[in-house]
């Protein structure tokens, strides 16, 4: 899910008619001061970051003056609040307080449908209200095919006890959030506190809404930078792995960073998962083994090649980390070659320097583990692979031992050093890559062993050399589905002569 700040929420409920108070985002204590000298009155400063119990942590602050506005926001801005440095903050009207509430449209993944949730009483900790106070909360759920409709919406709040224009008042409130939710795909949308002023006023005092991830793209005026949901503002390598994501449909890549400022020796394992169960299990089994995880990575849905190619690299663009550890799921429907094809592209170009233990079990496991064991000797650092029948947990004891067994070089192996192709012969693909054929050693090659390997079958020989049998633009569409295998089948059972580049923006540095 993605997830809004306040200051990018609040708008969204005020286009619906859901009163919010006065004041804007400030990104500096001048702009702090002069969104208070607006106000002309007194004023909160509201740190924007995805934390709970920001009062508690000094991350709100309240000002009579513009003057003491500058000051308070001066002081929360680089806060560092958990992983998220504070580079905003809210500053708005402070309210005449006579009552809060909280309500939320969620979305209930068991009832497959959205739900409406409301107190009587608000603040923060909704699941603490709701146990000590479990008359306070009601909940219905929402037929998407009529909506939440007005009666629903007063019956639930007259249930918390709650009667007469208020409950009228509130009605309205509650039919209208539904509203942004359903428009915006909204997976949570939340208001809380709504506030009653002592003028009788409802404002939304503060919300939370978090976007779908497969909507993100109907809606690029929210300026929603990755289709994750996060505690922190997103890292380099995590923008540079959402590029990768978003721009390719087949199957699924996901990046997390989950250390960060490490160096080699602190224990600290670059993991890829494939499939979600088997990454739970395969991440415990090298937690238990005393070892913390750089990141998450899951590739599944049967992704090509290129994809795992990429997602490698990133993993080893992490920094000093001291192995590699690949697992997943063991029943995998994927065809498991590829994923060992855009490993071994990935461990012979970054270079792979770090012992590296690979389990791919699922369909045609034996020939990727063939692939992986094939490029071994060529690799660095020790690799290991291995199939569904050996479980995570002693993948990951092979692991430990490697690593207790492993002296790291002095001197790092430089990355593949590919020479200019004298005669070549190239193409482009569906995800930004080239492929590249050097006739010159081509014409040498006695396996042909590219035309063997060529997965979609879209290369044929012209005099002895590999062409496509294809158009370009077709090529270009997808038929080339970037199996990796005229490079890498070439590396070992050829002459060389194959190459593939597959560009990575912004992993570079």
């Amino acid at each position: 899910m993605a997830r809004l700040h306040e200051y990018q929420g609040k708008p969204l409920l005020s286009a619906f008619k859901i009163a919010v108070p006065r004041g804007g985002p400030a990104h500096t204590s001048l702009e702090a001061e002069e969104l208070a000298r607006e106000i002309d009155g007194e004023v909160v400063i509201k740190a924007q970051a995805w934390v709970t119990g920001r009062a508690a942590l000094g991350a709100i602050k309240f000002a009579a003056t513009p003057t003491e506005a500058a000051e308070a926001a001066s002081t929360i801005l680089g806060m560092q609040i958990k992983n998220f440095t504070v580079d905003t903050v809210m500053v708005e009207e402070k309210l005449a307080v006579q009552r809060e509430f909280y309500a939320g449209v969620i979305i209930d993944d068991q009832a497959q449908a959205p739900a409406l949730i409301f107190s009587n009483i608000g603040g923060s900790g909704i699941e603490e209200i709701a146990a000590q106070n479990p008359d306070a909360v009601g909940k219905i759920g929402i037929d998407i095919r009529r909506g939440l409709l007005d009666y629903q919406a007063r019956d639930l709040i007259r249930k918390t006890g709650i009667h007469g224009k208020l409950q009228m008042s509130l009605g309205n409130l509650l039919v209208k959030l539904y509203d942004v939710a359903r428009y915006y795909n909204a997976r949570a949308a939340e208001i809380n506190p709504i506030v009653l002023t002592e003028d009788g006023k409802l404002y939304a005092a503060d919300c939370r809404i978090t976007i779908d991830d497969n909507a993100v793209y109907r809606f690029p005026e929210l300026g929603i930078e990755i289709a994750r949901e996060f505690d922190r503002p997103p890292t380099t390598l995590e923008r540079v792995a959402w590029e990768v994501e978003k721009n390719d449909y087949r199957g699924t890549f996901y990046f997390i960073q989950m250390e960060q400022n490490f160096q080699q020796g602190d224990g600290v394992i670059g993991f890829h998962g494939a499939g979600g169960g088997g990454s739970m299990m395969s991440m415990d089994a090298v937690l238990n083994k005393g070892y913390k995880l750089a990141n998450f990575v899951d590739t599944s849905g049967n992704p090509p090649a290129s994809k795992v190619y990429r997602t490698a690299r990133i993993i080893l663009a992490q920094g000093e980390i001291d192995g590699y550890f690949a697992s997943g799921s063991g029943v995998a429907s994927q065809e498991q070659f590829h994923s060992a094809r855009g490993l071994v592209k990935a461990f012979l170009d970054a270079p792979l320097t770090v012992p590296a233990v690979i389990r791919l079990g699922g369909n045609a496991e034996e020939r990727a583990i063939a692939i992986l064991e094939r490029a071994a000797a060529e690799i660095p650092a020790p690799l290991e692979a291995y199939g569904k029948d050996d479980s995570p947990e002693f993948c990951a004891v092979r692991l430990d031992k490697m690593l207790r067994q492993f002296e790291p070089p002095a001197k790092k192996s430089a990355p593949m050093n590919w020479p200019q192709p004298e005669k070549p012969y190239s193409f482009d693909t569906v995800s930004g890559g080239t492929v590249t054929f050097d006739h010159a050693l081509c014409a040498k090659c006695e396996s042909k062993i590219c035309i063997e390997t060529c997965v979609p079958g879209i290369l044929e020989l012209e005099d002895g050399l590999p062409i496509l049998n294809i158009s370009r633009e077709e090529a270009q569409k997808g038929r080339c589905i970037e199996c990796l295998a005229c490079e890498v089948e070439c590396y070992f059972e050829g002459k060389r002569g194959g190459r593939i580049v597959l560009p990575i923006p912004g992993l570079e540095g």
